[in-house]
């Protein structure tokens, strides 16, 4: 089955499968601050959103579920000087809206001032060409139910045919998602743009014959893109999984140690993600942070940089304009090593007596990337960096005190020796501070991978401890 779909702007709105136009959008977001404004708001915002799509499951050959999503939203949140209500319904008639806006000006009435509330300042609004920014993120499936059951059993089928110990599968599944908004506000900003998300994934199960499930391995893969014909191929992503999964049979357990260790980039993400949670504006206002007042101060080595580019097209993290309607902009977050930025809304900012930089809504695009990487660094050049220690491809749990740094986590990878994986290893345990994590970042690969909205290479840590057997 082709994954193709066309991309001319007609085709693609007549495939969305959307119940309301951008137009009808538009005027129920007029309408909203009009009400609003006729009661006495000084200022009010409200967005309007649609989401469609359609999710099916496969195992063992056999369907599981087939399930399709429908739903809308209005969200209005009116200001009476510095104090706010917001109220939302799924209800777009005139009577249900009259409602959702005298509800969120009585909750503004009868709430406590609160000096950092309001919108955004005009300036930092997305106005004219910048909240009109096409980012080519609109891609509709055009897809049936009987379609994706197709390609879900074709990935499975796939895994389980790779090697007679692929004995049992958590199944695969199929999803096309799409969605489209519009938002505006009383200081002039009006905006919004249709997106698409489709994945495919599967969870085959590995087993050796004969050991009663004592020695049995999951593992799993997946593909996620904005256009169903950038996805990786069904059976691509079928036999990956399956060799993951065989690759971690007769796992053992380690001595405790405190070794180097390598992060594959799939959960290299994650220290990536535990970075922009500490330089997050609600984290530092509310002193919850172990990065407090690291603007422009070295947290980690000279030869890391961070960027962020909102407007590549068709990034998962990109937008012309965060969740405020602020405009969005390319920057370097971290320059050889230096924050040169924080994650601010309008209202972190103001608590933290700074200007917002366009993040109500998080993080737009990151690339996490060393000064010292050559085109020749792939996971086997990393892993002769390594040496001797801790490959990582799986983490558990949620071991991450934001506060103090401290980090812990339950693992599961490979045990490397002079540079070549020697065997597999799991219920282990890694730790550290973020601090020294950070700072002990000593090779980043060429291994690029994308999750979600952030991109990270295998990242090799100088030290960590190990709690093993």
């Amino acid at each position: 089955m082709a994954l193709a779909t066309a991309s001319s702007p007609a085709v693609l709105a007549s495939r969305s499968g959307f119940a309301y136009s951008r137009d009808q959008f538009q005027q129920l977001v007029e309408d909203a601050l009009g009400l609003a404004k006729s009661l006495g708001a000084s200022d009010a915002g409200a967005e309007v959103s649609e989401g469609v799509g359609l999710s099916v499951s496969v195992r063992k050959g056999e369907i599981e579920n087939v399930e399709r999503n429908r739903d809308k939203s209005i969200g209005v949140s009116v200001y009476i000087g510095r104090r706010r209500g917001n109220a939302s319904t799924s209800d777009f008639s005139r009577t249900a809206l009259e409602q959702t806006v005298r509800a969120a000006y009585d909750i503004a009435r009868f709430t406590a001032e609160d000096p950092a509330a309001g919108l955004p300042d005009e300036e930092d609004l997305a106005l004219g060409a910048a909240a009109t920014r096409d980012l080519d993120l609109f891609h509709p499936w055009a897809i049936d139910a009987e379609g994706a059951v197709e390609i879900a059993a074709r990935c499975e089928g796939a895994a389980l045919s790779v090697d007679p110990r692929i004995t049992n599968s958590e199944g695969a599944g199929v999803s096309a998602q799409q969605s489209h908004f519009f938002a505006g506000n009383t200081r002039g900003f009006r905006g919004g743009y249709a997106s698409s998300r489709h994945s495919l994934s599967v969870a085959p199960i590995a087993s050796l014959p004969g050991r009663g499930g004592d020695d049995m391995q999951r593992d799993a893969w997946y593909s996620s893109m904005r256009a169903p014909q950038e996805l990786a191929a069904p059976e691509a992503v079928g036999r990956y999984a399956a060799e993951r999964a065989l690759s971690r049979l007769k796992s053992r357990k380690i001595a405790t140690c405190e070794v180097p260790v390598l992060f594959e980039s799939t959960v290299a993400a994650g220290l990536l993600g535990a970075y922009v949670q500490a330089t997050s504006g609600g984290a530092l206002y509310r002193k919850s942070s172990f990065l407090l007042d690291s603007l422009g101060k070295q947290v980690l080595p000279e030869h890391i940089d961070i960027h962020e580019d909102p407007h590549k097209p068709r990034g998962k993290g990109s937008a012309p304009f965060d969740d405020e309607g602020v405009a969005t902009k390319v920057r370097d977050v971290v320059k050889g090593g230096v924050v040169q930025g924080y994650f601010l809304s309008s209202y972190s900012a103001r608590k933290l007596g700074m200007r917002t930089t366009g993040h109500a809504g998080g993080s737009q695009n990151l690339r996490l990337s060393s000064r010292l990487t050559q085109e020749t660094d792939d996971l086997d050049a990393m892993l002769r960096k390594l040496g001797r220690g801790l490959f990582v491809i799986e983490l558990m749990g949620q071991g991450v005190n934001y506060v103090t740094g401290d980090y812990s986590r339950g693992a599961a990878g490979f045990w490397v020796e002079n540079g070549r994986i020697a065997y597999p290893v799991h219920e282990i345990t890694i730790a550290g501070n973020l601090r020294d994590i950070f700072k002990g970042i000593a090779a980043v690969g060429a291994d690029a991978y994308t999750l979600g909205g952030k991109t990270v290479a295998s990242l090799l840590i100088e030290r960590m401890k190990i709690a093993g057997s």
